[in-house]
């Protein structure tokens, strides 16, 4: 397995111009799915383990509806003109969905973001949740959590919200908060206000420099709280966007904070048992808690393996755990070699758990660590382009969200045409150039107009 910290060969890398060429596809694909595993062939990342090109054509398409945010990261991959830009209008908003079920289908996984989705208006982001499951695609919201309310979470999941995935951590500069340790009472807040929807609870969190030695304290947080948190991400700094700290340090890599996500589980586990597209872009691993206590799900890998490989094109239904749960058994019943080999791992790992399940009455929870490694801006790698399979709904289709977030504003700054004429995406001065009023400065535009400022008035002296 290759070791992400190394630095990529010069002819691996895209060269700015081919950066530039990079577009959607022009026209929705016959087979999605197989055109997947060709692309996995193609790159050298198709075997037993995979599931893109197997299971899913995709495994999940980036919605952004607004580029506005009430938080100013560190780390943000949002581009220095984006609070600048008006938020698309709803039936743009409503062809792009028509886009990603024409180019991958029912069943795919859909993150609305932005910017802060809970930015837009209420009405309008509950007829975006609404479309997207009335077209049967499945809706997760992307959060900082400040606006999204137990009241607006219920709302959502009415209108068919399958995820809501809160994004805390020591970027975001929210103030009195100065470590991750010191998050978790806001995090244990969110946590309280979906309990009980029907919807699934993750959390995504930024690692860097300043926090990777929280990250087993997070794994040991989010596992006394998988009752409520089924999944768990860990994205590594990246240099895009309007971020000011740019590239991480070499040693932060996804193997260097999986070690650490064992740390924090108090097991070994097994990472990329399963696989999702190319190798380099992620880790993964499962665990199954009881009583507080985790245990590897995906110990007997050949079983997993197996399991994902014959049930490969029935759908599971992942809306809540009993659903899930029945889901997987239909599943392992259709077929009897299957469902012996199901009963043989289900009791192996209660044997191991028994002393646990007797203690928690056999109440077990599921719980998915998960790390993201994405790249940065100016080093984007071929192979990993082309394997991506986290992609970004475009104007004209769906592009690697590496490639999206390295050419941003080619994107958001286009005007577009819809049924009330042309849109435009930045309020115009009298002339004809775009206005970018001081108060929508952010990241790296702001610490730049900060530092001019500084220099204007002689505080400063220019490097």
């Amino acid at each position: 397995m290759s070791d992400s910290s190394v630095p990529m060969a010069e002819d691996a890398r895209l060269s700015a111009d081919e950066i530039d060429r990079l577009r959607p596809p022009a026209a929705p694909l016959t087979d999605p799915v197989s055109d997947m595993a060709e692309r996995m062939r193609r790159t050298g990342q198709w075997s037993p383990r995979q599931m893109a090109g197997r299971r899913w054509a995709v495994a999940c398409v980036s919605l952004e509806i607004t580029q506005r945010c009430n938080l100013d990261c560190t780390l943000c991959y949002l581009s220095e003109s984006a609070e600048a830009v008006h938020d698309f209008p709803l039936d743009e908003v409503f062809r792009r969905i028509d886009l990603i079920h024409a180019h991958y289908g029912p069943g795919t996984d859909v993150q609305v973001s932005g910017g802060e989705p809970t930015l837009r208006r209420r009405d309008e982001l509950i007829a975006i949740v609404a479309r997207l499951a009335q077209r049967g695609l499945r809706p997760a919201l992307l959060t900082n959590g400040i606006k999204a309310t137990r009241e607006l979470l219920s709302r959502l999941a009415q209108a068919g919200l399958s995820d809501v995935a809160f994004h805390v951590d020591t970027t975001q500069q929210r103030a009195g908060y100065r470590s991750e340790a010191e998050l978790n009472p806001l995090r244990r807040e969110y946590i309280e206000r979906a309990r009980g929807l029907p919807i699934s609870v993750f959390f995504n969190t930024t690692v860097h420099a300043g926090n990777v030695d929280e990250v087993p304290m997070l794994v040991d947080f989010f596992k006394a709280q998988a009752d409520v948190v089924r999944f768990a991400s860990f994205q590594l700094q990246a240099d895009t966007g309007r971020g000011v700290w740019g590239a991480r340090e070499a040693a932060i890599d996804n193997d260097s904070v999986a070690e650490r996500l064992q740390r924090g589980a108090g097991t070994p586990l097994r990472f990329n048992v399963l696989l999702a597209g190319h190798h380099d872009c992620n880790r993964s691993a499962v665990m199954l808690v009881v009583n507080g206590r985790a245990y590897d799900a995906f110990d007997d890998s050949a079983f997993v393996q197996r399991f994902m490989r014959e049930t490969a094109t029935l759908r599971i239904d992942r809306g809540t755990p009993w659903r899930a749960l029945r889901s997987l058994c239909a599943a392992a019943l259709s077929r009897p070699g299957l469902s012996v080999a199901a009963l043989r791992w289900a009791l192996s790992l209660a044997w191991k758990a028994r002393r646990d399940l007797w203690a928690a009455r056999a109440r077990v929870h599921k719980l998915t660590l998960f790390t993201h490694n994405f790249m940065d801006a100016c080093t984007l790698d071929r192979e990993r382009i082309d394997a991506c399979v986290f992609m970004a709904i475009t104007q004209h289709g769906p592009l690697s969200m590496c490639a999206y977030n390295a050419r941003r504003d080619d994107y958001l700054l286009q005007p577009l045409r819809t049924a009330a004429g042309v849109w435009q995406p930045l309020a115009l001065k009298a002339g004809d150039g775009p206005e970018f009023p001081v108060k929508f400065l952010k990241g790296r535009a702001r610490d730049e107009w900060l530092a001019g400022r500084r220099r204007s008035q002689g505080r400063e002296t220019p490097a």
